[in-house]
């Protein structure tokens, strides 16, 4: 499926397909049954509007689950823009019923690596010229594009020698927003208050930031909450694990046996979900 940037006003956005906002909107009014914590924040916090004034460069799995979270943030008083983490995580219903709802949002399924920087640079961009206050990060990858931006315009050879696919198309996404933009990088870090990070992925990327000095802003490690290791990590793994292996292989999970490495959180929850098949 092809995306088509769409604007609206003083509002832009990029999904595959707005009419399937309906259908997302639907589905977002069951998930909102089942993340009782969120909305009990909304309820509780929302006339106070306690993130007024943030401005939150989102980027996160866009699916049914991220909206609630978004709109949660917008509810409680925050400015919001977001891509997702993935280029192929987005559930397009979900990022369909967000830009319909007016959160400009640059995600769909299948995006290519040189759109999901693309779009990854297009969190950093307020309408009125601003910046974000605040990144929210799921892997790294925006923190990552601002620190490695703002070395670049310094010095142009930190982008000399990709060792990936992935880094080709990074690197380059880069030296075209210098070509045009020289400070568009460190005009942004300097505004940036801090991260919250979801990922041990992401997470290793900071301690190592932080290690040699280069970590700009101050940075939260949600990975290793409570809430998130003893909760979405054990629960969250056991519920979804032979879920996601039927959809993905659609073979019968039960008589077959199962090896699981690890058996931290995830593995005993991963444990846990297969044996119960």
């Amino acid at each position: 499926m092809s995306a088509v940037m769409q604007s609206q006003s003083d509002q832009d956005f990029l999904v595959a397909d707005l009419s399937l906002a309906e259908f997302g909107r639907k589905e977002i009014a069951i998930a909102e049954t089942e993340m009782p914590g969120l909305m009990a924040l909304r309820e509780k916090h929302g006339p106070e509007q306690p993130l007024k004034g943030a401005r939150i460069a989102g980027s996160l799995h866009m699916t049914i689950q991220t909206a609630v979270l978004i709109e949660t943030l917008t509810a409680l008083g925050a400015d919001v823009r977001w891509a997702s983490c993935n280029i192929f995580s987005t559930q397009d219903h979900a990022a369909a019923a967000i830009a319909a709802g007016g959160t400009p949002v640059f995600a769909y399924k299948g995006e290519t690596l040189e759109e999901y920087w693309a779009y990854t640079h297009r969190i950093f961009e307020w309408s009125d010229g601003g910046t974000p206050n605040m990144i929210l990060d799921d892997g790294g990858d925006a923190t990552l594009l601002v620190n490695l931006g703002t070395k670049a315009e310094q010095d142009l050879s930190v982008l000399d020698n990709p060792t990936s696919e992935e880094e080709v198309a990074l690197f380059n996404s880069i030296r075209e927003r210098l070509k045009t933009q020289p400070n568009w990088y460190s005009k942004i870090q300097a505004n940036i208050l801090g991260v919250t990070e979801e990922t041990t992925t992401g997470v290793k990327r900071l301690y190592q930031m932080q290690k040699t000095g280069e970590l700009p802003f101050p940075a939260i490690n949600v990975n290793d909450s409570a809430t998130k290791s003893k909760f979405d990590n054990l629960y969250g793994c056991r519920e979804s694990l032979v879920d996601s292996i039927k959809r993905a292989t659609d073979v019968m999970v039960a008589g077959k046996l199962a090896v699981v490495l690890g058996y931290g959180d995830v593995g005993k929850g991963s444990a846990q979900s297969l044996r119960g098949l």
